[in-house]
């Protein structure tokens, strides 16, 4: 069971997989075959700690200009985790829900995608959302379009118009607000990923390569939120007398 500092919300920036194979004298792509069990692991904790959401970014709209044979093996890879890993999910109450543009996508994999998504939908142990094709930029973006859209249809004012309004368009406006976002392989920056939801979110920073990162390393990063103080704005003093 969660308790009142376990994160509702964690994301998760998956980084190092190239490196981490590198070192052990492989090509990257290793790397990232070796990264899917570190998903698995995270997926786990997460299930097992209450965490009501995780959000893992597995391929941004940057990626693309990545080396094709790459590219090609991390599209294989999404291919290959939704064929073994949909049923598993289903059968641990665990719901899949895919953000991110889609429309790049050859159409088999957008078929397995909402197949995946389908099966889970009922499901309320865990929400696991993979960011594929996603940036934050785009997220923003896209909810702005939609936003517009409705504001012209329905002739709103938009001069009245609250975070609340343009928020139910985002990619995850159905979950709850980002508490924690991880990123492994030792760099400091979020790399576009979730920038409206990272608003008040802890950042959490480790050198450990993703394959490396185990349910101990997720339990590190958990400890290290639930010893913060989240003010959102106040003073430590107001937070305390709540």
């Amino acid at each position: 069971m969660s308790n009142l500092n376990t994160p509702k919300h964690v994301a998760i920036i998956m980084d190092g997989n190239g490196r981490w194979a590198k070192k052990k004298g492989k090509i990257r792509t290793f790397g990232h075959k070796a990264g899917v069990e570190s998903v698995r692991s995270a997926v786990r904790f997460a299930r097992q700690n209450g965490i009501e959401s995780l959000t893992l970014f597995a391929f941004s709209s940057e990626n693309w200009n990545r080396p094709a044979e790459e590219v090609g093996v991390l599209m294989d890879l999404f291919n290959f985790v939704l064929n073994s890993e949909a049923k598993k999910l289903n059968k641990n109450d665990v719901r899949l829900k895919v953000i991110g543009d889609t429309s790049r996508f050859d159409n088999k994999l957008v078929e397995k995608i909402r197949k995946a998504e389908k099966l889970t939908e009922h499901n309320s142990a865990l929400t696991l959302n993979i960011a594929a094709n996603y940036g934050g930029r785009w997220d923003i973006l896209n909810a702005a379009k939609a936003f517009a859209k409705q504001a012209a249809d329905q002739g709103l004012n938009v001069d009245n118009a609250e975070e609340a309004d343009f928020n139910q368009f985002m990619s995850l406006a159905d979950q709850p607000e980002l508490d924690l976002l991880i990123r492994t392989g030792g760099e400091h920056r979020i790399s576009n990923f979730l920038m409206w939801q990272c608003a008040y979110a802890e950042l959490y920073f480790t050198d450990t390569l993703w394959p490396d990162f185990d349910e101990q390393a997720f339990q590190l990063a958990v400890n290290d939120y639930s010893e913060r103080q989240r003010r959102f704005g106040m003073t430590g003093e107001q937070v305390e007398t709540k």
